[in-house]
């Protein structure tokens, strides 16, 4: 739409004919965004956002101004033009306004998200390309900010709204798992989580005699633990099974850069604080056990006891295992890998809705980021972020532990099997005799029944005999 009588006099003046725009776009179910071209004083052209009406994914109001404007011109070439929009432009915008040969872009509010204007990026402005578009941003912004606040608020009526740089699982993706019956529960309100949403189970009563932690690896989530749960929950015991961020029910951050060993280790420190754990048994398989080992050592005297089962201590100044770095080759190689069929090959014994319920929290590549970023995450040197921490972690286990240790060892794995945990004993303080299983593979836990009826006896005789010696 152009009108080439409208004149303005002033940025204001033509920034409010842009939250015109954007106030238009908001009626229309649109993100409202507007935006404006001028020339010499006169409006030659207006847009606003548009991309679900039109089902076009570059409908954003800049293109959609652009366009007019070089209808109305009668060139591509938008030569001495300023375009004004409410919003910051994004890479795909700002890239239009370079190819037209814009001589200034005035903005509204900042986009810290996806602002190419020099928030994010600076592309209007890199001096590697052979044109550079002035910038003059805030021009108007609490008016621009408080539309897009109106517009998203009543969209996100929720206590855990989905921050823009993450993804979320639908519910539907979860329906009628085999064998997980479980009420959900989340927490969103951790200082390290800085509103991610990180999804929990939580059974059976918070003063029980123990309290079982159960700490999935990659690319499993709490599904893993399907087996034991309900052993434990029958002893009268709570058993708290985090999904890791990334994983399961959990928030996944769109970018592989967002993980890091330290942050989920803290965000796991910190869910054991909010929710008080005491009496902890700690029961860990792959990733669980390479974050979870590292968490007694803060607090021991929230833990009386370790569940062990195919993991490592990645310190850093030892090899790592031949059978993980071949694994992490394949995922580099491979970052698509079939979760499904991954379980299905060193599982015979699962249902295929039991494999498929594996791969239910990663519904297409964006969910996951975590299963491409945890393998490179492994410490292998000794400078390596995680590698301190779990030296440290090896002098706890080795010295100060003073809880008892069961190790289960899944026999059949390539990757962290015998060889691994018999080393990995060695470092735990007072661990016995490893429980073997010939036919279990690394993902141990999917032959929980009799694991968690053997661990029930084992730590409950433990706690009755040093209940009795606290009576004494």
């Amino acid at each position: 739409m152009t009108e080439p009588v409208q004149r303005v006099d002033s940025d204001e003046a033509a920034m409010r004919l842009a939250l015109e725009e954007a106030r238009a776009a908001a009626a229309a179910g649109e993100v409202p965004v507007g935006a404006v071209v001028v020339k010499d004083g006169h409006v030659v052209a207006r847009g606003r956002n548009a991309p679900i009406g039109t089902h076009d994914p570059t409908a954003h109001a800049e293109i959609v101004a652009l366009r007019a404007a070089a209808q109305a011109l009668g060139n591509y070439r938008l030569d001495g033009c300023t375009l004004y929009v409410t919003l910051e432009p994004c890479a795909m915008c700002a890239g239009a306004m370079l190819h037209a040969r814009l001589a200034r872009v005035v903005f509204g509010a900042a986009d810290p998200r996806t602002g190419a204007a020099g928030s994010v990026l600076n592309v209007l402005g890199d001096p590697r390309i052979n044109h550079q578009t002035r910038v003059d941003g805030g021009v108007l912004a609490e008016e621009g900010a408080r539309l897009l606040r109106g517009f998203f608020e009543p969209r996100r009526g929720n206590a855990s709204p989905l921050r823009e740089d993450a993804l979320r699982t639908p519910d539907a993706a979860f329906a009628d798992l085999p064998g997980y019956p479980w009420a959900p529960h989340y927490v969103s309100d951790l200082p390290a989580l800085s509103g991610l949403r990180l999804h929990h189970l939580d059974e059976g009563p918070p003063d029980a005699a123990l309290t079982w932690l159960c700490l999935h690896g990659n690319p499993s989530w709490s599904f893993l633990y399907r087996h034991m749960i309900p052993a434990f929950t029958a002893a009268g015991h709570r058993v708290v099974a985090p999904d890791l961020i990334g994983f399961g029910k959990s928030d996944k951050p769109k970018k592989e850069s967002a993980h890091s060993f330290v942050w989920h280790r803290q965000v796991l420190l910190e869910l054991v604080q909010r929710l008080d754990l005491q009496r902890i048994v700690l029961v860990v398989q792959d990733w669980g056990g390479l974050l979870g080992l590292t968490l007694p050592m803060a607090d021991p005297a929230r833990y009386q006891g370790l569940l062990v089962m195919n993991t490592l201590l990645a310190t850093g100044d030892a090899p790592l295992p031949a059978g993980f770095v071949a694994w992490r080759e394949m995922c580099a190689q491979k970052p698509a890998y079939d979760i499904a069929r991954l379980l299905r090959r060193g599982n015979p014994q699962m249902s295929a809705a039991e494999c498929a319920a594996y791969a239910a929290p990663f519904p297409d590549a964006g969910h996951r980021a975590a299963t491409r970023a945890f393998p490179a995450m492994v410490p292998e040197h000794a400078g390596e972020e995680g590698a301190a921490i779990s030296r440290a972690a090896r002098d706890f286990w080795r010295h100060r532990w003073q809880g008892r240790s069961r190790m289960v060892i899944g026999a059949a794995d390539p990757v962290l099997g015998q060889a691994v945990m018999h080393h990995l004993q060695q470092d735990i303080r007072g661990c016995p005799p490893p429980v073997v299983l010939p036919q279990a593979g690394h993902f141990v836990p999917e032959h929980g029944s009799a694991i968690a009826q053997d661990a029930l006896a084992y730590f409950t005789q433990a706690e009755r005999r040093d209940h009795q010696h606290a009576e004494l």
